[in-house]
């Protein structure tokens, strides 16, 4: 099957970009992706194919689709983490804010700190301590000057990623020793400490219990005034919830992810485009 031609791509962006300021000066918005066939590789094996979509600035976008669609892979490329992968390799562009984050003279590292990303497992440094866990990206990009800048960063972080009243007594301790809950939020805390704008986020509940994903959500929906970010998960419920755009993506085929559709997430769910994503969304199959 062929990949449905996306449209409004540009338009989104170009909605963003006309935004004023309260002194009526045009401003362009941080933290706007806009993904321009995207393809990536796995050695000789395709994983996702021609992808195109705008990512909103300050909106969540949920990626949703079954097993093997290259969700993961797709969101990896966002921020330059798939070329580490054992033959990993890309083709098209993704521009964040208006450049090409794969252009020659663009530096990944200074990519994935503007564009965070948490894993599907929660993975604190085990041998370091909540406080070094947070502060581990701050000392690496030395975005930082004396100790007592550091603990108000370090501070700010937790209380952003709701978890400095319950580790304040903690700091100290090895953030292994936190609950599972607890260390998502703290990989969380670590990401938006060197002031991303964006966040990704591969399935950050899977492996959560119903409270600690209520806390993850919660945190989403606070954390979203102030970064774009990105969440790749199973839960229809999940998405539907938290979410202000959502993609769908599928595996055609020759089992290489392809997106079927993107839009507002009420008009995904309640009136798809494309008889695929009704399917999938009403439990037909995935």
């Amino acid at each position: 099957m062929e990949q449905k031609k996306n449209t409004g791509t540009l338009a989104v962006v170009e909605e963003q970009r006309r935004e004023k300021t309260d002194s009526g000066n045009a401003e362009i918005s941080k933290g706007i992706l806009e993904v321009q066939n995207l393809s990536a590789w796995y050695g000789k094996t395709l994983a996702i194919k021609n992808i195109s979509m705008s990512i909103r600035s300050k909106a969540i976008m949920a990626i949703i689709g079954p097993s093997g669609c290259g969700k993961s892979t797709f969101i990896r490329c966002l921020n330059r983490m798939h070329e580490v992968s054992h033959g990993g390799r890309t083709e098209g562009c993704v521009m964040l804010d208006g450049k090409d984050i794969y252009a020659r003279d663009t530096d990944p590292v200074v990519i994935r700190r503007r564009i965070g990303m948490v894993f599907q497992k929660p993975a604190p440094f085990p041998m370091m301590s909540v406080f070094d866990n947070v502060s581990a990206g701050l000392k690496l990009t030395r975005l930082w000057g004396r100790h007592w800048e550091l603990e108000e960063v370090v501070e700010r972080s937790l209380r952003q990623a709701a978890l400095w009243d319950e580790v304040k007594d903690k700091l100290h301790q090895s953030g292994a020793s936190l609950s599972g809950g607890q260390q998502q939020r703290l990989c969380i805390a670590r990401a938006i400490a060197v002031e991303p704008e964006i966040i990704l986020l591969d399935e950050p509940c899977s492996a959560l219990d119903p409270a600690s994903t209520l806390k993850i959500e919660d945190l989403m929906r606070n954390l979203v005034t102030q970064y774009s970010i990105v969440i790749v998960t199973h839960n229809m419920q999940q998405a539907a919830r938290v979410s202000d755009m959502a993609g769908f993506f599928l595996a055609d085929q020759d089992r290489a992810g392809i997106l079927i559709e993107y839009g507002k997430t009420s008009q995904l769910f309640t009136n798809p485009k494309d008889k695929r994503t009704e399917d999938y969304i009403t439990g037909r199959f995935g």
